[in-house]
């Protein structure tokens, strides 16, 4: 990767809101350390907590219609030349992604990585759906790349840090709980109450050991059944890449798609898996939804439900996955299983994802081109897809070795590799 440097001097970094704990105040520690400017602007008090400079700290207390015009006076007020934010479609960071393009100031997106979980994302302008990658075709990818001749490794199948990532969204929340009062017009980007969602984390770190024994079960039933099998990934019903970025509002729509095409599609003897998100807290009864469901369209007996956990036990021999958008897609491709997806994701492309109808698809899913995947793949390891995590302290030690050159950097993570190739079009051209 080339490093053409823009170098710190006069940078004026404002951040918004990061993951649940330490690594956006370990980022901007680090980017003061190079001669940069850092400000943070707090929406609640877990912000607060986890922001350890208090004199470039900015609490926003007013009300969301209040935020665009507060935004513009922070970036004139303080000269900010860029801004930091982790995910790009909460309201305050769509809002403030805008006005930041507008007036030419650069935005640093964070995002959980596309490849995961041993890689999170780093992005400029936009993410997931928003992502440059999406106007990006494989030829162009392939092109790139030809310079370069290594291999990317197998992703590990183990999560590194979910422990830590629960923690931490508990801890928060029970800043945003108890310590609140100031930011009284605070309005969450998800609609449950903030008391409720503490709840939730709390209950999930006490029943995970009981969860394990539950999973292990559910999952040696399917593998030790000895019958074809189709699995379906549930993804936080909240979550942006499902609000933004799909026609569902909430996974039991997806479900009944998902089942009613089973049911008319997949041979009889083969089963569908329903395999529930890592982090799912329960707020819609899903595991009651799929019986209803799987005894409305009569195949009741031929669908199995797996909470949480990891997830390559059950993709190493499944026939076929369909998802909204998960990351876990990438897993899916990458041991060249068929995909049928039914989002907007960065790794929509016609060479590796089915293209056929839900039914059709399970009646006799078409394959993926391996190559094709693994140069997409090699293009994102070499861009945007950063070694390391954001919840544990080994993932950010990682992440911050790189971090910091490459938002110093002129170009973007993408921009850095097909520049070295002139033939690209000319819309991929970042204006200096």
């Amino acid at each position: 990767m080339h490093h053409s440097f823009s170098g710190s001097k006069g940078r004026v970094f404002l951040f918004l809101q990061g993951p649940h704990g330490p690594f956006f105040n370990a980022l901007g520690r680090m980017l003061r350390a190079s001669g940069a400017q850092t400000w943070r602007v707090g929406f609640n008090a877990g912000d607060r907590a986890f922001w350890s400079e208090k004199a470039s700290y900015i609490p926003f207390r007013d009300t969301i219609e209040q935020w665009p015009d507060a935004l513009v006076d922070l970036i004139v007020g303080k000269g900010v030349t860029d801004i930091v934010l982790y995910g790009d479609t909460r309201p305050v960071h769509a809002r403030a992604a805008e006005i930041a393009k507008s007036r030419g100031v650069m935005v640093h997106v964070f995002e959980e990585g596309y490849l995961r979980p041993w890689w999170v994302t780093y992005e400029r302008g936009g993410s997931n759906g928003n992502s440059r990658l999406m106007s990006l075709d494989i030829d162009q990818m392939q092109h790139a790349l030809e310079a370069s001749a290594s291999k990317a490794p197998p992703p590990p199948s183990h999560w590194g840090d979910m422990r830590q990532h629960i923690f931490y969204g508990a801890l928060y929340h029970w800043f945003v709980l108890f310590l609140n009062g100031r930011y009284r017009n605070f309005k969450r980007h998800r609609e449950l109450p903030v008391s409720r969602e503490f709840m939730l984390y709390f209950k999930r770190l006490i029943l995970m050991p009981f969860h394990r024994v539950q999973r292990s079960w559910a999952t040696a039933r399917v593998r030790s059944g000895g019958f074809p099998y189709h699995l379906a990934l549930l993804q936080l019903g909240h979550d942006s890449s499902v609000q933004a970025h799909s026609d569902f509002s909430c996974m039991s729509e997806f479900l009944e798609t998902v089942i009613k095409g089973f049911a008319q599609g997949a041979p009889k003897h083969h089963r569908l898996v329903v395999k529930e998100h890592p982090l799912e807290n329960h707020r819609e009864p899903l595991r009651r939804r799929v019986r209803q469901l799987a005894k409305e369209y009569g195949i009741q007996g031929r669908v199995h439900y797996v909470p949480g956990g990891k997830l390559a036990k059950l993709l190493d021999e499944a026939n076929s996955t369909v998802t909204i958008n998960s990351t876990a897609g990438q897993q899916v491709l990458w041991r060249d299983i068929p995909l049928r997806i039914f989002g907007k994701s960065v790794y929509d492309k016609p060479e590796f994802v089915s293209q056929q109808s839900i039914a059709a698809f399970f009646a006799n899913p078409s394959a993926p081109d391996g190559d094709a995947y693994r140069s997409y793949r090699q293009f994102l390891l070499e861009t945007s897809q950063i070694p390391g995590g954001f919840y544990s302290r080994r993932g950010r030690r990682q992440l911050l070795r790189r971090m910091v050159d490459m938002m110093l950097q002129i170009h973007d993570p993408y921009q850095s590799v097909l520049k070295s190739n002139e033939a690209i079009t000319p819309q991929l051209r970042i204006v200096e």
